[in-house]
């Protein structure tokens, strides 16, 4: 079965580390801030002049005026900042983020994503997801495997354009974790109850299986 939202957010919060600086991108990775493990000190980063953002608030948590770069409303948690987009994408891209965590329409086997553009189609635009891609060294893309239509998102090459080339090396759907080594995805793990023929079926891009690709628990 396909992970829900929650337990692709679930599987992404398990890739941060005690003292981490993380930006959350729209979308899937926004639920990342839910499920931070209750030991774990990690800043939460919004590229519209926050650090240090909380869970989604309850209705009697709700402040109206603070909001993460997809207009969300969310909470601050104690010893957050807040400051000017300026500051903020000079955080991003002077390195200082530990971890970005992207959604994306799709993702080659050279680590090139596609973001942010579909032609002919309405979408939100850029955003900050170029600086994102260009200012860190640890990036996870979090999508569907496959879209609607069920054509792979996971691609020899992207064909739609590029957010950020070379700059991907793990990527979590809704049916895999995968990593992206010498030009192809490796599989490492499946989602509960996905067979590894049907995440071969719904790669388009080369992809290796290991002997010891794991199942996810959760």
């Amino acid at each position: 079965m396909a992970l829900t939202r929650e337990q692709m957010a679930q599987r992404v919060a398990r890739e941060l580390k005690d003292g981490y600086y993380v930006n959350l991108g729209i979308g899937i990775p926004t639920l990342v801030a839910n499920y931070v493990p209750a030991d774990m000190d990690v800043m939460l980063q919004s590229e519209n002049g926050l650090l240090g953002m909380g869970e989604f608030p309850t209705e009697s948590t709700l402040d109206p005026d603070m909001i993460n770069a997809g207009k969300q409303t969310v909470t601050a948690r104690r010893g957050a900042s807040i400051f000017d987009s300026a500051q903020s994408f000079a955080m991003i891209r002077g390195g200082h983020v530990d971890l970005t965590v992207l959604g994306a329409f799709e993702v080659d086997v050279q680590g090139n994503i596609a973001s942010w553009m579909i032609p002919g189609k309405l979408v939100k635009g850029m955003g900050g997801a170029m600086d994102l891609v260009a200012g860190a060294d640890n990036i996870i893309v979090t999508m569907t495997h496959a879209s609607k239509d069920g054509e792979s998102k996971l691609l020899a090459q992207c064909s739609l354009p590029l957010t950020g080339a070379g700059c991907i090396r793990k990527v979590l759907t809704d049916l895999a974790y995968l990593e992206i080594e010498d030009g192809a995805f490796i599989l490492r793990e499946t989602a509960p109850g996905v067979s590894v023929e049907e995440i071969i079926e719904k790669t388009a891009g080369k992809l290796i299986v290991p002997d010891d690709v794991k199942e996810m628990t959760f």
